[in-house]
């Protein structure tokens, strides 16, 4: 039976079960499902159907009365981490770093409009043509964001961005060579010692994955404040944690809260550090003076491409958020932040940390930072896997005061590369 044929089947099965009563949260799940077999038996008379499209003919027809149709069954696919729904009739998903077509499609765009609008309705946000754009949170933490039309030409779009339901640790991001062994002990080190870090990747990188792992080496007795667009991060072992997260405006345009309300307030309530998930507005700003007014061990993500596009983009948000000379955001920005963590994403869809810069200070009107880690491609194996490796480069950590005070010696390093003409490091 084709997938077509098959949703023709649960279409006809489903009105007949509307049909017979009014669908509401009194009846229990186990009286749906009872429904549903004893009409797919009667059914099964007049159509073929083999056992296994008889059991999936069940599991979707109770998915579209009490759950959230074709999507319910690919949020519950562990291996799926994306998941992007073009309209009704076409869906892709991303699984082990690869996109690809899902086979199935919504009953029909009606459907695919309920099911919105129950995940909107559960977290009390509004989505229509007036308002065509939400972005909210499924109860497991994945992340959702809805485009509607007119805004969306070829019809409701939904993409969702599911999270593991363990936290990856850094122990697991060394197994799948993300990250080495001796730079995953260097930052451990360095958040132990306070150092604000900074976060930067494209789009899928795994800048909120690798945060939460960096964030597993802060000490257990500290308060942690975590301020976030859309709560993600899944801080573990941390008894005093408070977790914050801003709030859109409502119909009326009013009681917005801000990333930049939520620091103001975090600042006020005895934060050891504040773990800012991405910066992306003027609370760039906000952020840099955190940095710089004793609340050491700040962490924070950043899109970009490089180490120096995220400081470029850093200088862009700040000026959005005060007028104040170029100079003076240079400088804000060399004080604040102390490291830059450079996310990517291989051709062979391989998340891997690609470099691990310090930051020097100011050179005149330029920020100076140093690589003290950097990945070198090697090649490729007969499956077109990228074989290459974070090491060490010949730069020490320049600033150690923040270690000497906390008592602490970084581990002792493999020889790392010779510095060569060519080299980025060499450049700088």
């Amino acid at each position: 039976m084709t997938q077509e044929e098959m949703t023709k089947v649960i279409m006809e099965i489903q009105e007949v079960i509307l049909q017979k009563l009014d669908i509401n949260s009194s009846i229990s799940d186990q009286t749906i499902l009872s429904l549903i077999e004893e009409s797919v038996l009667r059914f099964a008379h007049t159509v073929y159907l083999s056992m296994d499209e008889k059991k999936e003919v069940i599991q979707r027809t109770f998915y579209a009365i009490r759950k959230l149709d074709v999507l319910q069954e690919i949020l519950e696919d562990q291996e799926i981490t994306e998941i992007m729904v073009n309209g009704p009739d076409q869906i892709f998903i991303e699984k082990q770093g690869r996109l690809e077509p899902y086979p199935k499609k919504f009953l029909s765009k009606e459907k695919l409009e309920d099911v919105i609008q129950q995940i909107v309705g559960k977290v009390n946000r509004t989505v229509n043509e007036s308002s065509p754009i939400v972005d909210v949170r499924l109860q497991d933490g994945s992340r959702v964001n809805v485009v509607l039309p007119p805004v969306a030409i070829n019809g409701p779009i939904v993409t969702i961005r599911k999270f593991p339901a363990d936290p990856i640790t850094m122990e697991y991001l060394v197994s799948i060579q993300s990250i080495t062994m001796q730079a995953a002990e260097f930052l451990k080190k360095l958040v132990q010692a306070k150092y604000n870090i900074f976060i930067s990747g494209g789009t899928g990188s795994g800048k909120t994955t690798f945060l939460n792992a960096l964030s597993a080496y802060i000490p257990k007795e500290e308060r942690i404040i975590t301020i976030e667009d859309s709560a993600e991060l899944q801080i573990q072992n941390i008894p005093n944690l408070v977790r914050l997260e801003v709030r859109n405006a409502n119909l009326e345009g009013k009681n917005e809260v801000t990333i930049r309300d939520l620091i103001r307030s975090a600042l006020r309530m005895r934060p050891d550090r504040i773990i800012l998930g991405e910066v992306r507005d003027a609370a760039a700003y906000d952020l840099l003076s955190v940095m710089n007014t004793g609340h050491d061990g700040s962490l924070s993500t950043g899109h970009a491409n490089s180490p120096n596009d995220m400081l470029k983009r850093l200088e862009a948000l700040v000026l959005t958020a005060v007028d104040i000379p170029l100079l003076a955001v240079r400088s804000q920005i060399a004080s604040a932040i102390d490291i830059v963590v450079q996310l990517g994403r291989l051709r062979d869809r391989s998340r891997k940390v690609l470099e691990i810069d310090e930051m020097i200070g100011m050179d005149g009107t330029e920020i100076i930072m140093k690589p003290l880690y950097c990945f070198k491609e090697q090649g490729e194996d007969e499956k077109g896997n990228v074989i290459g490796q974070l090491a060490a480069t010949p730069n020490a950590l320049y600033h150690t005061q923040k270690l000497k005070a906390a008592g602490m010696e970084l581990p002792e390093l493999s020889d790392g590369y010779r510095a060569e003409k060519g080299d980025d490091y060499a450049e700088r």
